[in-house]
């Protein structure tokens, strides 16, 4: 049964990938890079509604990705900073949880946005629960001169993704108290709902999750859905 809301966060400017515009509205595989996580949400159980932060500007070129997709959105303008976008979508959040999704992994599935909800239902003491994959390179610390500090240890860190599920109070709360430094710098919105005390679980995602942020990344991606339709 449908118990949460979406929150897609597709207002990236795309000039990492080198776009020359929105990097939602870039075509990756032969369809936009944000028609991937709308039909995603579309087919998961646990969503009920999907609210699209969209680039400023491009809220018509939304609705027109989401309608050739078959899927009925909400559109509301999204900020400067990741964090922005994410306060104005949650405005139309009207659901004891919400699921928040970058537009630029395209590659996620209803049953990992299912598992992360499931698991915070069984989970009542946490605010949130995360996908994340753990890493597979060694990490070190460094210093701003690039000197190793020191290195960590790899068995305790895990790369963060999304989709991230959250109790909405706490989410609402976390970008409410957020400061400009932090609306600026967040990267995730675990690290706001951590910032007020919130308690936050991983739970693990599948490699092909994969975030589009340089033209690699496009390249790889675009590699995994031709596999997928064969």
């Amino acid at each position: 049964m449908a118990s949460a809301t979406a929150v897609i966060a597709a207002a990236g400017s795309g000039e990492r990938l080198g776009a020359g515009g929105p990097k939602a509205l870039v075509d990756v595989g032969g369809r936009p890079l944000l028609a991937g996580s709308l039909l995603a949400f579309d087919a998961a159980e646990s969503i009920g509604k999907i609210v699209v932060a969209a680039p400023p500007g491009a809220e018509r070129d939304v609705r027109e990705i989401a309608a050739i997709a078959g899927v009925k959105v909400e559109v509301v303008p999204g900020g400067e900073h990741r964090s922005q976008s994410v306060a104005n979508a949650i405005q139309k959040v009207d659901t004891e949880m919400v699921v928040v999704h970058d537009a630029a992994r395209p590659l996620v599935n209803a049953e990992l946005i299912d598992q992360v909800v499931r698991r915070l239902h069984a989970n009542e003491d946490m605010s949130g629960v995360i996908a994340a994959a753990p890493a597979t390179d060694t990490i070190k610390e460094a210093s701003v001169s690039r000197r190793v500090v020191r290195t960590l240890d790899r068995s305790r860190i895990w790369a963060v993704q999304t989709p991230q599920a959250f109790r909405t109070e706490p989410l609402r709360q976390a970008v409410a108290d957020a400061d400009e430094e932090d609306i600026r710098t967040a990267t995730d919105d675990a690290t706001l709902v951590e910032r007020i005390g919130g308690d936050v679980l991983i739970h693990e995602a599948a490699d092909e999750n994969v975030k589009v942020t340089t033209p690699l990344d496009r390249q790889v991606v675009e590699l995994l859905l031709a596999a997928r339709r064969d």
